[in-house]
């Protein structure tokens, strides 16, 4: 299914896989060797007409639609495709011969699982777009990839009533999973899938159970939202300039207060901790966010642009979505890490008439994860009907379609 080389796009898609495999392994990751032959076979910068070819091999999303300021579709980062072509490989075991259906086109992605699956299995792509459909399938014949199906549909609803497959990818931010997600999987398929929970976004391999989806991997991710009978919109509020509030599950939040409060003294707590710079932090914002909503406070998640950060507004430990919490007498939020002898401590910062009290209980919380081993979280996707006592034990998130359990042991009956 190669095609022919165009100008210097050899060396530079070689180089990009390089730098994909020398990253994850920084990560602990690996680069398997299936994903690895994908990506050094298809052509990204066929797939981005009209950009410079340092630019197609960069690891960044190409924008290829915007309305507006906002960025509405786009070929994704190279090293997050990566992540969750791996994640799905991992999942299935092996690729050839699958059928594949992903949902969200731009036409990079499904060559590259084109070129997983092999002569035997087959690959659908849709998007609510007919713009986006109709370029990703230019962009797929001028690659050489005319047997990948492209289809203009809402995938809210199944494509093919009664076709099931393998795997789902879903290159494209979900709030919930849809019905359709599931009932379109073979008994043992996998859906990869960016779900957000909380305001924080991952990339769950999903596998299926019955009428349930239990997760097998996650990473952390960012997408353009879906678009369609699926879409919901996040919530921001501004509390400082450059610095809001995402609000995604119903939080209720007086900003005016919250603003006030973080005029007030800052007021910081230390675990005392001596961590390893591997140690995946974006485990413990998925344990902050557990935690926290079931306590009497309003779990969000806070973001904040360069400048705010540099004049020293908002410190917090990653500026594009830190765990926070709102409480009766204070604001209080992750820090920015303290580094010594290249270990890292984690700490909180609290605004408020009770801020060291709330920065002293989200410490207590990172304790508690440091305590259990720092457990990774494990995500269960249940009908939206399913009854309290048939959950498994963990925290609840109720979607429109699902009841969303996050638990943080393999056992089902875990809890964090």
């Amino acid at each position: 299914m190669r095609v022919d080389v165009v100008g210097g796009s050899e060396r530079l898609r070689h180089e990009m896989v390089d730098r994909l495999a020398a990253e994850q392994k920084a990560k602990g990751l690996a680069l398997r060797p299936d994903v690895e032959a994908a990506l050094r076979s298809v052509p990204r910068d066929l797939f981005a007409p009209g950009i410079p070819l340092e630019q197609a091999y960069a690891n960044a999303a190409i924008p290829t639609k915007r309305r507006g300021q906002e960025t509405i579709s786009s070929v994704s980062d190279p090293f997050l495709i990566a992540e969750m072509l791996g994640q799905a490989a991992e999942a299935l075991g092996d690729m050839a011969g699958r059928h594949v259906l992903e949902i969200g086109s731009g036409g990079y992605n499904a060559a590259l699982l084109r070129e997983l699956v092999g002569p035997s299995g087959s690959v659908t792509t849709v998007d609510i777009d007919p713009e986006v459909t109709d370029r990703g399938e230019a962009c797929l014949d001028r690659a050489g990839y005319g047997d990948v199906t492209v289809v203009c549909a809402d995938a809210e609803h199944p494509i093919a009533p009664g076709r099931q497959y393998d795997l789902i990818v879903v290159t494209a931010g979900a709030w919930d999973v849809p019905p359709a997600w599931r009932d379109q999987l073979t008994d043992d398929g996998v859906l990869v899938v960016p779900v957000r929970t909380f305001g924080l976004t991952r990339s769950w391999a999903l596998r299926r159970r019955g009428s349930r989806l239990v997760s097998e991997s996650h990473r952390q991710c960012g997408f353009v939202s879906i678009q369609g009978s699926g879409a919901r919109a996040m919530r921001y509020v501004d509390i400082a300039d450059g610095v809001h509030l995402r609000l995604d599950e119903g939080q209720q939040v007086d900003a005016t207060v919250v603003a006030e409060r973080l005029m007030e003294p800052r007021e910081e707590a230390w675990a005392g901790m001596s961590l390893a710079p591997r140690t995946v932090l974006s485990d413990l914002d998925l344990w902050l966010a557990a935690r926290l909503a079931r306590e009497a406070t309003e779990f969000v998640v806070l973001s904040a642009q360069a400048e705010a950060v540099e004049s020293g507004t908002v410190a917090p430990a990653w500026r594009f979505g830190t765990p926070a919490a709102v409480h009766d007498g204070a604001f209080a939020y992750r820090s920015k890490l303290r580094w010594a002898d290249r270990r890292l401590d984690l700490g909180a910062y609290a605004h408020g008439p009770q801020a060291k009290a709330a920065a002293g209980q989200m410490v207590e919380h990172m304790r508690a994860w440091v305590d259990a081993g720092c457990p990774s979280p494990v995500l269960h996707v249940l009908p939206a009907q399913t009854p309290d006592g048939e959950l498994p034990e963990g925290t609840v998130v109720d979607k429109r379609h699902t009841r969303l359990v996050l638990a943080f042991t393999s056992d089902e009956k875990g809890t964090p």
